[in-house]
């Protein structure tokens, strides 16, 4: 299994959850307050600030098949645009939507905090590197900023672990969404170019997934053995 729990220096590489040991995987138990929605809306969310942030802080395109993430420039300039955009997410009454507004809603969320807390923190190594409070002892040992309550939305505080293992997983069911939260490592699927919408989720699920799974930190023969992240015996061992 591959250890890639690194940010590259001055460009921080963006990506998904992998590391060198089998990490204890948490289980997907449903928030039952987050099932809430409106099977007849179709009113979308605009997600256009977020495609504007992409557009001018991922480089995309880079010989190594990994999309990056200009932290130190986000650091810089991009906080103001960023933090409204999440701001705004938070305003939105989201159990009203329908569901494929809402999933996309849920993964754009996850992503926009994952690289604001970066960008907070940055300059810095790896994201396990950074320390939040997330309860008594929380932080005190590091371990990245995945319990800590990040945003408040509807009322409740969240945590980046709330979004995906107690809203994504347990709700979607759709293992894709692996490819879609980012986690600021190296050796993880990319953040997408363009916002997740009800009207793309498809794609950018099935291509995030592709364009992995074909991708040598995804999977690849070394030495005639078939070698794979350690991102699939994570979703294994979790269950979805």
């Amino acid at each position: 299994m591959r250890n890639y729990w690194k940010l590259a220096p001055a460009i921080a590489l963006a990506c998904c959850l992998v590391g060198n040991q089998a990490l204890a995987a948490p289980a997907a138990e449903l928030w039952p307050r987050w099932q809430k929605h409106d099977p007849a809306d179709t009113r979308a969310i605009d997600h256009s600030a977020w495609g504007a942030f992409l557009k001018r802080y991922l480089v995309t395109g880079h010989p190594s098949g990994v999309n990056r993430v200009r932290y130190g420039d986000v650091a810089k300039t991009g906080r103001s645009a960023l933090d409204a955009y999440i701001a705004r997410l938070e305003k939105l009454p989201i159990s009203t939507y329908g569901r494929h507004a809402q999933q996309a809603y849920w993964i754009n969320l996850y992503n926009a905090l994952t690289i604001r807390v970066v960008a907070e923190h940055f300059p810095v190594k790896s994201i396990k590197d950074i320390r939040l409070s997330s309860g008594l002892f929380g932080g005190l040992f590091g371990g990245g900023p995945w319990k800590a309550k990040l945003a408040a939305v509807e009322g409740e505080k969240l945590s980046l672990d709330d979004i995906e293992h107690r809203i994504l997983r347990p709700i979607w069911r759709d293992n894709r969404v692996h490819y879609a939260v980012n986690c600021a490592s190296i050796g993880c699927p990319n953040l997408q170019a363009d916002p997740f919408t009800a009207g793309n989720l498809e794609r950018l699920l099935d291509g995030g997934a592709r364009e992995y799974v074909n991708h040598p930190r995804g999977a690849a023969f070394t030495d005639g053995r078939l070698r794979v992240s350690s991102i699939y015996d994570w979703s294994l061992n979790a269950g979805r």
